[in-house]
């Protein structure tokens, strides 16, 4: 492969945009073969040992993995040492490091992609890029109109913050409650319970049913496929399509700054 600024490996393993690799290294929590080093530097990532906060860095793999797995509920998305509870890693045992896209609290259900491909992973989970997730919400009762509509206009949570619009409707009743189809372009940490709890409309059930546009289709609970050439072609294409956002202006002397408070 030959080498590479370190930033760019970075973001390509995983670490998020370049942007935020470069202040990783602004910050002095990068090192190759022991070094801390700064921006500019270069490393070949399949011989040099490149660690961030003193943990290497995943080597890179010569074959590309892409995994669709139905989460059930009970489930943790993360891999949480010390822990008796299952992870999704119990249920899709792999060798290598793999990288989860799109995260899902232990009660919820629904898709998850796993994949070694860093820079994919990246670009799917970034909000910046406001990719769509689609869910089927079951609440416990029926909501009105204007529940419905401060929803979809967006929701003032507990903690200040205010969710994104979001498309929002009934799909079909079920006993006193109704399931929804919610479509979104965020997903802050149990962002939907906490809207449900907000305007009055208690969750029971969250399943994922779509990112992007890759769909759950008929994978039951706790079962896991390879996707298809077709379907990582066309992950693939989604991600190349958009647009890199625009580098904010100051953002270079945003390093200088802290490069120099470091001297």
């Amino acid at each position: 492969m030959g080498e590479e600024r370190v930033q760019k490996i970075l973001s390509r393993a995983g670490y998020g945009s370049r942007r935020s690799c470069e202040l990783l290294i602004a910050d002095g929590r990068v090192r190759v073969n022991g070094e801390v080093i700064s921006l500019g530097a270069k490393a070949d990532a399949e011989t040099d040992e490149i660690t961030v906060d003193g943990q290497p860095i995943p080597k890179p793999s010569g074959k590309k993995i892409y995994i669709a797995l139905n989460k059930p509920r009970g489930v943790l998305s993360d891999d949480v040492k010390g822990t008796e509870r299952k992870t999704v890693f119990d249920l899709v045992p792999l060798p290598e490091h793999v990288f989860v896209v799109g995260r899902l609290d232990y009660d919820s259900e629904g898709l998850m992609l796993l994949t070694n491909d860093g820079e994919m992973a990246n670009r799917l989970t970034h909000p910046r890029y406001g990719h769509e997730k689609e869910y089927r919400v079951l609440l416990f009762t029926k909501p009105d109109e204007e529940q419905l509509a401060i929803w979809q206009r967006g929701v003032v949570l507990a903690d200040g913050t205010r969710t994104a619009p979001a498309r929002v409707s009934i799909e079909g009743s079920a006993g006193k409650g109704v399931w929804l189809r919610v479509i979104m372009r965020e997903g802050k940490k149990r962002q939907i319970r906490e809207i449900g709890k907000t305007i009055g409309l208690p969750v029971n059930r969250i399943v994922r049913v779509r990112i992007g546009n890759l769909k759950l289709g008929n994978l039951k609970p706790g079962e896991w496929r390879y996707l298809s050439p077709a379907e990582v072609k066309d992950l693939t294409k989604l991600v190349q399509e958009q647009r890199k956002p625009p580098r904010k202006e100051g953002f270079q002397k945003k390093i200088q700054t802290k490069r120099e408070n470091k001297n």
